[in-house]
């Protein structure tokens, strides 16, 4: 009888290239790794985390109501009373500050909320069915986008008046074309998977294609150009307050302040200065956090420390 033939043990170079392979860590492990790495994006989450609690607790740490006014102490220095001095009509700049951070705040959010919206929408129809909606929406995102982004807003603003809704809602739809071209791009590139074409195959309606496989795994640099975008609309909601188009006073806006402040430039810089500041912290700070997580949403990295 010939004798039954027995399993050889692994070889050791085989044992080897086996516990050469790299750890495999959870998603969100990797994340907090890469996206607090870097200490700019450390700072970055602290200046808007400060901005956020700012925002919502200004009635406590105003010293004084934003706009009182009081002209026998308009244009005064800094003191005890007035940490940043006081504008051409008395009211406290400091109080201005802190409250402008509640407009600031709540312009990036809305806006980017209605350019999210409206983009993601439009992009992930116009990139699932494509043909003539294809076509149709590309076209006029593509006429959009040969316009600059401030121009647009402007014409936008133009068109639906001052104040802090119009302006909120101009700044939302001048983003839309981003939202739009970004999300076709990722549906086209998704529709090229194994599991999108298994969904398919299975009977899968379009609603549930759309909304629990294209869409889920379209976010991740969607949610970048909203990091980033949050700096933009900040900044292009006190050029618009600057051209005098944006929020009507007396509402404390940094864009407006720098505005009312400029004329004193030479004399008194800090009504100028102390806004701009402000608005350079917090577009750096998410344009630091958008990086951050950018790298952090990179899909070459998964599964790697």
């Amino acid at each position: 009888m010939r004798p039954k033939s027995q399993a050889k043990p692994l070889s050791q170079e085989t044992s080897c290239s086996f516990a050469a392979a790299p750890p495999q860590v959870s998603e969100w492990r990797r994340f907090r790794r890469v996206f607090l790495k870097r200490k700019v994006v450390i700072c970055g989450v602290a200046i808007i985390a400060l901005l956020v609690v700012t925002a919502l607790f200004a009635p406590l740490l105003a010293p004084h109501h934003p706009d009182k006014q009081n002209l026998s102490q308009a244009l005064q220095g800094p003191s005890g009373e007035h940490w940043l001095g006081t504008d051409h009509l008395g009211r406290d700049q400091l109080s201005r500050l802190i409250f402008g951070t509640r407009i600031a705040l709540q312009v990036g959010v809305i806006s980017v909320g209605v350019a999210t919206a409206i983009g993601i929408t439009l992009g992930l129809v116009a990139g699932y069915f494509g043909g003539w909606i294809d076509h149709l929406l590309m076209r006029v995102i593509d006429a959009l986008m040969a316009i600059p982004f401030l121009v647009l807003a402007l014409a936008f603003a133009a068109v639906l008046g001052g104040g802090l809704v119009n302006v909120m809602i101009s700044l939302g739809l001048a983003l839309v074309p981003a939202y739009c071209r970004l999300m076709r791009g990722q549906v086209l590139s998704v529709k090229q998977n194994d599991y999108f074409m298994a969904a398919r195959v299975i009977g899968a309606g379009t609603c549930r294609i759309m909304l629990r496989h294209v869409l889920p795994n379209c976010l991740p640099p969607i949610i970048v150009l909203i990091t980033l975008n949050m700096g933009i609309a900040i900044l292009a909601e006190a050029a618009l307050s600057f051209l005098g188009i944006g929020i009507n006073p007396p509402t404390a806006a940094w864009g407006a302040m720098i505005h009312s402040g400029y004329r004193f430039l030479l004399t008194h810089p800090l009504l100028s200065f102390m806004p701009g500041l402000c608005i350079l912290l917090v577009v750096l700070s998410f344009n630091m956090v958008g990086d951050g997580l950018r790298d952090a949403l990179d899909p070459r990295l998964r599964g790697t420390l």
